[in-house]
């Protein structure tokens, strides 16, 4: 017996998808590309991340940064006249105290020179052996377990003169060096505790005590062999040895402290 074919099942109708309108284009538009934490976590995670991830230096928490001492690097403090004055004695005959070398930095009235992690321990003993221990020298260092407040970042690429010359507010020197002319550079070449001619300080960050750094650091792996240390016998290129360094620093120490109390009394003779 021939059976009847199945009966076609009914076609359900699908509803149509209406279709999404374009979004016109805007005229000079781009999509902005991923950012780096750093960039978008604000100013201070941008420097935190610039000492620690380009240089390979410590920070510890909190604000301001600052760097850990003692790790790769320890602070060599004084003055900021006699650490100029010491750079220029330090330095081959016609060099400025913002040649290529081992890194600087101002913070208000003072210098900060970094030198090999372990020499601020070494200090007082060289101190003795060159026969400085026994006059107060305002010369101090900052070792293991100390803190350095981190300065402000360099010109982008920027090493050495060239950071230090830059437009941003990093190259500018601290204003409590005190203003000098060509004249006092002229003077302070034959040892004068005068400071050289300071950039200017565009925004007055240098003024309200921020640091900044005189000589930046290396950033292609040469932060750490340009700093000064007892096992460089005579210095190198970059840096002197840091007996000749501390001998140098202490001796233009000295000479700022005679010349501030000579300067005193004539000050107040002056004023009266």
């Amino acid at each position: 017996m021939v059976g009847t074919p199945p009966a076609t099942p009914a076609r359900i109708p699908v509803p149509a998808i209406p279709a999404v309108p374009a979004v016109p284009a805007v005229p000079g538009s781009l999509v902005p590309g991923p950012r780096r934490p750093a960039e978008a976590a604000g100013p201070g995670a941008r420097v935190r991340w610039y000492y620690e991830s380009v240089l390979g230096w410590p920070t510890a928490p909190g604000t301001p940064v600052r760097l850990r001492t003692g790790v790769r690097f320890d602070v060599l403090d004084v003055p900021v006249q006699a650490g100029h004055a010491a750079l220029r004695r330090l330095g081959p005959p016609g060099a400025t105290p913002r040649r290529p070398g081992f890194p600087v930095a101002l913070r208000g009235g003072r210098m900060l020179l970094l030198v090999a992690a372990g020499g601020a321990e070494e200090l007082p003993g060289l101190l003795e052996w060159l026969e400085w221990g026994s006059l107060p020298l305002d010369l101090t260092a900052v070792g293991a377990g100390g803190l350095m407040e981190a300065p402000l970042l360099p010109a982008t690429g920027a090493t050495g003169a060239a950071g230090s010359a830059g437009a941003t507010g990093s190259a500018d020197v601290a204003g409590s060096a005190g203003a000098a002319g060509s004249a006092d550079v002229g003077r302070a070449g034959r040892g004068s505790a005068l400071p050289p001619p300071r950039p200017r300080d565009h925004d007055g960050r240098a003024r309200r005590g921020a640091a900044v750094w005189l000589r930046p650091p290396e950033q292609q792996g040469g932060a750490e062999t340009s700093l000064p240390a007892l096992s460089a016998v005579g210095g190198t290129a970059a840096a002197p040895d840091l007996a000749r360094l501390v001998h140098t620093l202490a001796t233009e120490c000295h000479r700022f402290r005679l010349s501030s109390r000579c300067a005193s009394p004539r000050l107040a003779r002056a004023t009266r």
